[in-house]
């Protein structure tokens, strides 16, 4: 056992007898619209318990619903973290992972989250690459790939808008021409508008995800904090833990939304046309604290980041305190369950996958690290009715982790295919999963 990963396990089971290693919620308590907050634990250093990466063998594949099937589209990807699907019917593809440079952990701490990444997989450098897929003749599996456009800067989200496709970089959104059906991407970006972690800037939560206005008039960037709770005070967190909005033609950026500690996935819920948002709520609070969330975000809202959290709930560790802005934290909509990390997010078209998946968000859980037992790692289904979640969340694909707690793959962007199956990015995997009725 190397030493980074010998200063994990110590971490962890030190850490795991400081707050009793067990949860404290039942199954089901920690999520809905009106989870139970239980009081926090802490401790010097976090619970660290991750799910190592393994893979698939080639014959194994995840467990689908009930009345589901599923297959690859596409396998032996590098690190496939996000999918956007053309009008045509090809699937883009970005191929990334973290930048070098600051992450902004120091320390013990640090030494620790380097192993507890390598440990999952995502230690392997960024392939800058979006990859196109062509399913021509209707299979279900791609029998053509492209590389679409190369050298980017860990590219994240993808949005076609006329004529034009934008790409969310790590450290800036830029454009590309976009002609239906071409394979390669003619000519270098050009840039729009810089992004929160450019240049010497601290960048911990690296990813920038995007979707555009019905109208295409406006873009809007999920941006993640440089921190834990704003560790690195708020000077290292302008324009972060937030969703930004950005005119294109202008190439300007605001602040949509704050307080939103990793707003990863985001998308336009089809009934209302509301923006809607996945996030990764804080970590080191113990086991069942804070939920993730999935939450409808308005202009100018707050969301707690990084004073309190659940509405307004207050983190104690972080000083100095706001409590006029805390006063004004929303409560999320739905709760996810603690620590399971949802990445990606997409919205249901109709009666594609069958009943019961016609009317509600698609959500991938990339999986804890920062808790014990593990929890995500899976893709789920949040009913909605009247544009708002109704009901209980269930399972839709499972199967990611074997028997001995490996993680087979973990899944992460998810989208609906043009013939109304679901998508989903396994960056552990490398592959594209397809989900479809059976009956299909």
């Amino acid at each position: 056992m190397n030493l980074a990963l010998r200063i994990a396990t110590l971490v962890l089971a030190s850490t795991l007898a400081a707050c009793g290693g067990q949860a404290k919620l039942r199954e089901g308590e920690d999520t809905g619209a009106n989870p139970r907050i239980v009081p926090p634990q802490t401790s010097a250093l976090p619970v660290v318990e991750i799910a190592p990466a393994r893979g698939w063998d080639g014959v194994e594949t995840p467990t689908p619903a009930a009345g589901l099937e599923v297959k690859a589209l596409a396998t032996g990807l590098n690190h496939p973290r996000w999918l956007h699907v053309l009008p045509n019917g090809d699937v883009l593809v970005a191929e990334s992972n973290a930048p070098p440079g600051k992450r902004g952990i120091k320390g013990l701490k640090g030494k620790v989250m380097a192993a507890v990444m390598k440990r999952a997989g995502s230690g392997v450098p960024s392939a800058n690459r979006i990859t196109l897929l062509r399913d021509a003749d209707g299979d279900g599996v791609a029998e053509m790939r492209s590389a679409f456009a190369e050298n980017l800067t860990s590219p994240i989200g993808m949005a076609l808008v006329g004529d034009t496709l934008y790409i969310a970089n790590a450290d800036a959104l830029v454009r590309l021409p976009y002609e239906t059906g071409q394979t390669q991407a003619n000519g270098a970006p050009e840039k729009v508008v810089d992004l929160p972690g450019g240049g010497d800037q601290l960048n911990h939560h690296w990813t920038k995800t995007l979707v555009a206005s019905k109208d295409g008039t406006r873009l809007f960037v999920g941006v993640g904090s440089n921190s834990n709770i704003a560790d690195n005070g708020m000077q290292a967190e302008v324009d972060r833990a937030a969703i930004l909005e950005i005119d294109p033609a202008a190439r300007t950026r605001r602040v949509f939304a704050s307080g939103l500690r990793n707003p990863v996935g985001i998308a336009f819920e089809p009934h209302t046309g509301a923006l809607w948002a996945v996030v990764n709520e804080r970590d080191e609070l113990g086991n069942d604290l804070v939920p993730d969330y999935l939450t409808h975000v308005e202009r100018g809202a707050f969301f707690g980041w990084p004073y309190s959290y659940w509405g307004q709930h207050v983190d104690t560790r972080v000083k100095p305190q706001n409590p006029d802005l805390v006063a004004t934290a929303r409560e999320p909509d739905f709760a996810l369950g603690a620590h399971v990390a949802p990445l990606g997010l997409t919205f249901a078209q109709g009666q594609k996958l069958g009943d019961g998946y016609s009317n509600g968000a698609f959500i991938g859980l990339h999986g804890s690290w920062n808790r014990q037992p593990l929890s995500g790692y899976k893709v789920v289904f949040v009913p909605f009715d009247g544009g708002r979640p109704t009901g209980t969340m269930v399972d839709v694909l499972g199967g990611f982790l074997d028997a001995d707690l490996n993680a087979r793959g973990r899944p992460v962007g998810v989208a609906i295919a043009r013939d109304g199956a679901l998508l989903v990015a396994d960056d552990v995997g490398n592959v594209v999963w397809r989900v479809s009725a059976s009956n299909r």
